[in-house]
């Protein structure tokens, strides 16, 4: 089969694309040693589990459930959900959006294909457009979504170093140039991997950037608030016209509903409406269905803030405890975690690269992520890029303490 230019960079092998394949054969095996301190599902929460359970069946019994599933929605979702979620943000935040300023998509992921490819590319000028990350780690998914190539810049960080062998990355703005070439400042807070959540000073620096160069600033919020709210730090949630703000319905527990949320002024969102009716017709109906009475009768805010955010709160605690304990004696450094549900290790110095240490620790039945892909156009030669690892935490107590120890055993036999 001869593939164009699109299916040749699309079917090529990815650093994404290799991990899901591991992550996918290691649940297959279901091996009894397995230790899945790698990938981004959230956690089975039996409250969040049960609720949603309930939804369904209510919307079985009130006749809507034929509705869900037999009719399509228009291309910018469905009308009810985007109202009744309109009217929870202003009364929440006291914004001004209405219907009109969100539109879904099939997933986070999907929405930052249609925004990025949109904004960034080849121009009809013929210049060609880049979006920017203005801290770097970012989030591995956004970096093979451009259809051109080349169409990512980073900045690298300043490493602040703390106390209990924490470190916390900052934007370096003295080093951030916005060029002419910039379509969109684009980051992610919680940040995926790192948990790192961007002060509201810093934010609004950022956006203060964004509007002196007459871009828009894409925030992406899948772990913020004001659901799941996995999220630590004090930080605000704003939104303006020059803001395109991206949510999720998948960390709340419902990542299989493929359900994106993107709150924007209407010039965006009509975009995203006009590429959803082209490529996929109209976004999934299942999680907007379920979460509509939810977020109306005010439960989506008491499964946001009194079972996740306490649930996560509490996996991270054993966590954070056991890593004290196994790591104390090695050169292991943990980004601070302010949000989402990930630890992010620096390994100081590690004599291999991260993905060598992953593929050692594969053959362990433990897996983690190795950092080297969320280095988006970041140097390779700077030597941190490859001594980082991501975990999530939101796994069972004994798996979270046998994958640490042999991750630190793993190290010791490295470090000598």
């Amino acid at each position: 089969m001869k593939l164009s230019k699109f299916g040749t960079k699309f079917t090529r092998q990815s650093a994404i694309n290799q991990l899901m394949v591991d992550l996918g054969e290691a649940y297959a095996s279901n091996h009894p040693d397995l230790c899945m301190l790698g990938g981004g599902n959230p956690a089975f929460i039996p409250e969040a589990q049960a609720l949603f359970g309930r939804e369904m069946q209510t919307l079985i019994e009130n006749k809507l459930f034929e509705r869900m599933i037999g009719i399509y929605d228009g291309p910018q979702g469905e009308q009810s959900f985007r109202q009744v979620l309109s009217e929870y943000l202003n009364r929440q935040f006291n914004w001004n959006v209405g219907p009109e300023n969100i539109s879904l998509t099939n997933g986070s992921q999907n929405s930052f294909f249609y925004l990025f490819n949109a904004l960034a590319g080849d121009m009809p000028d013929g210049s060609n457009k880049k979006i920017m990350f203005p801290l770097c780690p970012e989030y591995v998914g956004y970096a093979d979504a451009g259809l051109s190539d080349n169409m990512f810049i980073s900045n690298p960080p300043k490493i602040e170093l703390l106390p209990d062998q924490q470190f916390k990355y900052r934007v370096d703005f003295e080093s951030l140039e916005i060029g002419d070439d910039v379509a969109a400042i684009c980051l992610s807070r919680p940040t995926n991997p790192t948990g790192n959540v961007v002060s509201d000073n810093e934010l609004a620096k950022l956006k203060l950037l964004a509007k002196q160069h007459d871009i828009p600033l894409i925030i992406d919020n899948a772990y913020g608030q004001p659901f799941p709210n996995v999220i630590y730090a004090d930080a605000n949630l704003e939104w303006d016209n020059d803001t395109i703000l991206c949510m999720s319905l998948s960390k709340l527990g419902l990542p299989g509903a493929r359900t994106g949320i993107v709150i924007a002024n209407t010039e965006a969102t009509q975009t995203i409406s006009a590429l959803s009716g082209i490529i996929t017709l109209a976004p999934n109906s299942v999680g907007a269905a379920l979460m509509t009475r939810l977020i109306q009768d005010g439960e989506m805010e008491n499964l946001s803030n009194n079972i996740i955010k306490p649930f996560y709160r509490n996996k991270l605690d054993v966590a954070l405890a056991i890593f004290n304990e196994v790591f104390n004696d090695l050169p292991v450094r943990l980004h601070k975690p302010e949000g989402a549900f990930f630890l992010w290790l620096w390994c100081e110095n590690l004599p291999i690269s991260a993905s060598q240490l992953y593929a050692r620790l594969k053959q362990k039945q433990v897996y983690i992520i190795p950092g080297e892909a969320f280095f988006i156009d970041i140097d390779p030669n700077w030597s941190h890029t490859r001594e980082c690892i991501r975990i999530n935490y939101g796994q069972p107590e004994d798996r979270i303490r046998r994958g640490f120890e042999i991750l630190a055993a793993e190290l010791r036999s490295l470090y000598v």
